[in-house]
């Protein structure tokens, strides 16, 4: 799809969402019960729509918290329920019916002690804490975020007692019983007024920060000096980043510390919208100019699961760093098992492959989603899972579980250990990768369809790709589960010699994505892109 003339650049006041318009349609409009596309819905990573859409309402909210309620009576969840939010608009009203409708079950909510932002990981790594100290029953958390979704958009996600995103059975259930709530009305949803005064409070930032060394050399980035620009991009890290600076007493700048439910500071991604994603080099531009102030800069997403990784020569790709962090990670926490493995998902790169052979560990290969690496890194057996969006997490130092979450804070300063303790910036690592295993070309694109076609994408076998070629070479696999865990890949994966590609359907748009790479250079990988959209267009056929 085209590059948008103005992405890159400043948002102008006809970018904004109108925040009032958006918080009177999440109260005034009700979704039908009987449109697919106004039910609730779980994708990768929770509920997400608009209020203006009529996909994310006090309705859809209402009901989804008392799934959640009921489902946690049904699986004898009896701890405290921990909830975050955001700092997108709709966040703060969907917190405010979620938590209604928790305390009129009688469900023990933990929420920030200052009613400040919580971060994804804070949550998942609340979760974990309190399990694992066996007290006061078992804890279950919610997070109030659409990730890095533009500002009128909102989202619902539920992690169980293992801390991660919620597998495809508990969010099946909760989706199903959410929509026969909607269908009756709300007849069975439980609610009653928010009381402050009897909502439990917990230090998420104190808890968060405090426990750092456990999982970072925080003393190396201190006493190499390394210079950091940390962007939240308006989101939930902001007082983390601050107050990380100030603990550890590191020389980090917080280079816009604003928070505005419209980001009308962001520069507009490819499409032309406000999106606070910080693997794009469109959305990341105004750091991306900064970098000759800062060592390593780096970004978060709004709610701080994703990280981009900025040095002198510019924004990362995300599956380089994933690689050079495995590469270093592996090499520099002797308390990690040696069975340990490396957690990646069948659309990322294929130097991670390279890198993990290199270190002699085991690769699991899932999914798209982070939940495939949860029940891994809470027993060890991974000790990074990561995705290439931007997203992953590893091993605390002694090889326990940090978080099962994404956590872009933790890989953000990840980038600032390795230059401390290596004295190279991750770009220079990457550059090293390359000498020794080749530069391999890879490239995400997204493809307009419609969604019968999305349904039939996801679906697909093996048998239904005809072609024996892709870019001149013989295709070796027609893959439609993950080699790592057998897991349907909701799409399909070829792979030749020369390279592959990978394509899935969007769960929020009418497109398809198309994620492919070349081994040999970017000509190919053009010829790779164009003939993926021939096989997946014979292939729905």
């Amino acid at each position: 799809m085209p590059t948008h003339p103005r992405a890159g650049t400043p948002a102008l006041p006809e970018d904004l969402v109108d925040v009032g318009d958006l918080l009177a349609a999440y109260d005034d409009r009700h979704p039908d019960p009987d449109d697919p596309g106004q039910r609730v819905s779980f994708g990768t990573a929770g509920h997400r729509g608009s209020s203006l859409r009529t996909t994310f309402n006090d309705d859809h909210i209402a009901a989804t918290s008392q799934a959640i309620c009921e489902y946690r009576a049904q699986q004898g969840i009896d701890g405290p329920l921990f909830i975050g939010r955001d700092t997108h608009a709709l966040s703060e009203p969907a917190w405010v019916t979620a938590i209604e409708v928790f305390q009129a079950n009688g469900v023990h909510v933990e929420a920030d002690a200052d009613d400040a932002f919580t971060p994804t990981p804070a949550v998942s790594h609340a979760i974990l804490t309190h399990n694992r100290a066996g007290v006061s029953g078992i804890a279950d958390g919610v997070v109030v975020t659409p990730s890095h979704n533009p500002p009128p958009d909102g989202g619902f996600k539920y992690n169980p007692p293992s801390g991660g995103p919620a597998d495809n059975d508990a969010t099946g259930w909760i989706a199903d019983r959410a929509n026969e709530l909607l269908a009756a009305k709300l007849d069975g949803v439980r609610r009653r007024p928010l009381d402050r005064s009897g909502l439990a409070r917990y230090d998420f930032i104190g808890e968060y920060v405090s426990d750092l060394p456990s999982v970072l050399d925080l003393d190396a980035i201190r006493e190499a000096g390394v210079r950091i620009g940390a962007d939240p991009l308006g989101g939930a890290s902001v007082a983390y980043w601050e107050a990380i600076a100030e603990r550890y007493r590191l020389d980090l700048t917080v280079v816009n510390p604003a928070v505005d439910p419209q980001f009308g500071f962001m520069t507009l991604d490819w499409d032309g919208k406000i999106r606070m994603d910080c693997s794009s080099p469109y959305a990341m531009a105004s750091l991306v100019q900064r970098r000759g102030e800062f060592r390593i800069a780096t970004g978060n997403d709004a709610d701080s699961d994703r990280h981009g990784i900025v040095t002198a020569d510019g924004l990362m790709n995300p599956n380089h760093f994933l690689a050079v962090a495995i590469g270093y990670l592996f090499a520099h926490r002797p308390g990690w098992s040696p069975d340990a493995g490396v957690g990646k998902t069948a659309v990322s790169s294929s130097m991670i492959d390279w890198v993990a052979a290199d270190l002699g560990r085991k690769l699991v290969e899932t999914p798209v989603g982070f939940k495939w690496f949860v029940s891994g890194l809470l027993d060890g057996s991974i000790g990074f899972g990561g995705e290439e969006s931007a997203g992953a997490s590893f091993l605390r130092r002694d090889g326990s579980v940090w978080t099962t979450d994404k956590d872009g804070i933790i890989l953000a300063l990840l980038a600032s250990e390795i230059t401390a303790v290596t004295g190279e910036t991750p770009s220079e690592r990457y550059r090293a990768l390359t000498a020794r295993f080749g530069e391999p070309a890879y490239a995400r694109t997204d493809v307009a369809t419609g969604p019968e076609a999305k349904a039939k994408l996801g679906k697909l076998s093996a048998g239904d790709v005809a072609a024996a070629e892709l870019a001149g070479d013989p295709i070796t696999e027609r893959l439609t589960s993950a080699p790592g865990n057998g897991a349907a890949l909701g799409g399909l994966k070829v792979v030749t010699e020369g390279g592959w590609f990978a394509a899935r359907p969007s769960g929020t748009e009418d497109v398809y994505k198309v994620y492919a790479e070349s081994f040999r250079d970017p000509q190919h990988l053009r010829r790779i892109q164009d003939e993926a959209q021939e096989v997946v267009t014979a292939a729905l056929r």
